[in-house]
């Protein structure tokens, strides 16, 4: 079979990517760094010569997202075109009531808080101070327009004259996965002032290393370096684990538990679109230091003794963070090393105060699982009754009901407001406001203002019968719980943590923190480091290795502390009874200059065998 070559992109092509790779790399110091916010979404369109508004910024970073990698940022670019002098000036004359060529102060703050993304009379007040060059309390719009283009140039040739005078830079190979995101909708001209006026382009900045840069997956033939400079600069660290039938817990329970203060907290940990594994934070309380016993293990929804649900095997962890007065302050207290069948333990005592409860898990049991192509027809949601009214089918309720017994988080059989919007922003990304749920209270079965199963039934019922039975958004809301078309639960993990404390009652409060995943990495770091030396990998004493080996995971660390990037091939082949949380033998990872990064975890496949983690690392020549 003959391969045909690639078609050779066109200037215009080939001018664009380069656009494209100029502004990517002045705010990042790599292709293979995702960009891991909305602000820095926000940033990089500005060096793309893009001035971003907040519907366009929410339209690609929805609540479900937490990363795009450079492929998505091309994807991005392509749909969202430069916004063209002729345009601005369109949006301006329409506020220019006189026609004479000014806005005044009054005419723009009447456009940009009253149409469009509307700002407040402060913001616009502070933007016109800083446009009313002369203070004669007019705005020359032709010549704002003509600046804020030639603003926006000068970012792209400053970003292509850096590209052009780095040639490692240059030589780059960009680009991973696809995206294909929605199509963008024509912005009101209001909108198009708002953003221009609000979001001006800034100067390049100089490039940081993030710390959770994105980890190169490389396959077997491209990257497996030859078998001789494998033995020059390879590390092997075999490790043999003995099966967990052989083994007791460490951490025995303590006795009379029975008689210690008792709370306990339900949650999930959700797979995401990206492989990712995302999870609620938990705000721990304990008014006095006390001796502590804290569990996490998945939850069943089994109704069946003889069948357990199939994510009973996840491992699961719970990391505990000192609260300080800033999330940076926040230090590792201790973590859940021990295991008592399903249960993850951890045992001792802990000063009065506020922490963070950080569940974990390794993704080597929690992971993206082929999309196998199904005979079977998917399950039938909704039916109309003998009476032709519409009802939801047994398999939904039972669904549903499962889905009511994650999110009744303390337990009480009832959802409060709080409790459905963490649901609601799972689901559909929106929250329900307060005056909503005092109309579901009108409609719906609820007790003590919390909506009990029958209304939750009740509730998801109203909106199947107001698509006239169409299931496309129930399928939208099990899907985003980790549902399959034969509403099998295949992408999430119920779990339940349990608080002892021997002297006082504690108290957990559910959050959504925007830091909890630094957090957790940040905590998931140092309790590899604390545990174990480092070893230098051959061929770079500045490059050192971290292995955890805990009573059931092992975990291993890169530490880079050289002025450059370095690519690590990673190699689990003389593994036994191994599984990776990368889903593959082999692999490449790229470390950042000066960057601590996890490498993988590692579990046994089956833990009734003993096991053996054998992994070669390697570092490969720089390109």
């Amino acid at each position: 079979m003959s391969l045909q070559e690639a078609p050779r992109p066109s200037d215009e092509e080939e001018a664009f990517y380069m656009q494209c790779r100029a502004a990517y790399l002045a705010v990042f110091k790599s292709s293979l760094s995702n960009i891991s916010s909305k602000q820095q979404l926000c940033r990089v369109l500005q060096q793309a010569g893009r001035n971003p508004s907040q519907a366009t910024l929410n339209k690609y970073w929805t609540p479900r997202t937490s990363k795009l990698n450079f492929d998505d940022f091309c994807e991005i670019l392509k749909c969202e075109k430069k916004t063209e002098e002729t345009e601005l000036m369109r949006a301006f004359k329409k506020m220019d009531v006189n026609g004479d060529g000014y806005i005044s102060q009054s005419e723009l703050e009447k456009a940009l808080t009253t149409r469009g993304e509307k700002m407040t009379t402060e913001e616009v007040n502070a933007i016109f101070s800083l446009l009313d060059i002369n203070k004669d309390g007019k705005l020359d719009y032709a010549e704002f327009c003509r600046l804020l283009v030639s603003t926006v140039e000068q970012c792209e040739m400053a970003v292509l004259e850096r590209l052009e005078a780095n040639a490692k830079l240059k030589r780059q190979n960009f680009g991973s996965q696809s995206y294909s995101p929605p199509k963008s909708s024509v912005s009101s001209a209001s909108s198009s002032a708002a953003q221009a006026t609000a979001t001006l382009p800034q100067p390049p900045e100089t490039p940081r290393a993030d710390s959770d840069t994105t980890l190169k997956k490389d396959s077997r033939s491209s990257s497996r370096p030859s078998s001789a400079r494998s033995r020059r600069s390879s590390l092997s660290n075999p490790i043999t684990m003995t099966s967990s039938s052989t083994k007791t817990s460490k951490i025995q329970e303590p006795s009379g538990l029975q008689d210690w203060h008792h709370s306990y907290v339900k949650g999930c940990f959700f797979l995401e679109d990206d492989g990712s594994v995302s999870s609620l934070q938990y705000q721990f309380h304990i008014p006095q230091t006390t001796n502590v016993y804290l569990t996490i293990q998945p939850l069943s929804l089994s109704h069946r003794p003889d069948k357990p649900s199939s994510w009973m095997t996840v491992d699961t962890a719970l990391f505990v963070m000192s609260a300080g007065e800033t999330k940076e302050d926040s230090t590792l207290v201790c973590f859940t090393e021990s295991k008592d069948k399903e249960k993850y333990v951890w045992k001792g005592e802990l000063n009065a105060g506020t922490y963070y409860l950080l569940p974990f898990t390794s993704g080597c049991k929690l992971k993206k699982k082929s999309k196998k192509s199904l005979s079977n027809q998917p399950v039938e949601l909704v039916y109309r009754t003998d009476t032709g009214e519409l009802d939801l089918t047994r398999e939904l309720r039972e669904v549903l009901s499962d889905i009511f017994e994650v999110i009744d988080m303390d337990g009480n059989g009832l959802l409060s407001l709080e409790e459905y919007n963490f649901f609601e922003l799972r689901t559909s990304g929106e929250k329900c406001e307060k005056d909503a749920w005092a109309v579901c209270k009108e409609n719906f079965d609820m007790r003590k203002n919390q909506l009990t199963r029958q209304g939750f039934m009740e509730l998801n019922l109203m909106e199947a019968t107001e698509k006239d039975g169409d299931p496309a958004d129930l399928w939208v809301t099990l899907e985003a719980m980790g549902y399959n078309r034969m509403l099998e639960l295949v992408e999430a993990c119920p779990f339940q943590i349990d608080v002892h404390c021997e002297g006082t009652q504690p108290s957990i409060q559910p959050i959504s923190m925007d830091s909890g995943p630094k957090l957790l990495n940040q905590g998931l770091q140092k309790s590899i480091t604390a545990r174990t030396g480092a070893k230098a990998l051959r061929g770079q004493d500045n490059v050192f290795i971290y292995i955890y080996r805990g009573e059931h995971r092992i975990s291993s660390l890169i530490a880079n502390k050289t002025n450059q990037k370095v690519t690590v091939h990673v190699n689990n082949e003389q593994s036994r009874n191994c599984c990776s949380s990368r889903g593959m033998s082999v692999f490449a990872v790229e470390v950042p200059a000066r960057t601590k990064m996890v490498c993988q975890h590692v579990l046994p496949i089956n833990e009734r065998q003993d096991w053996t983690y054998n992994c070669v690392e390697t570092i490969l020549p720089c390109t």
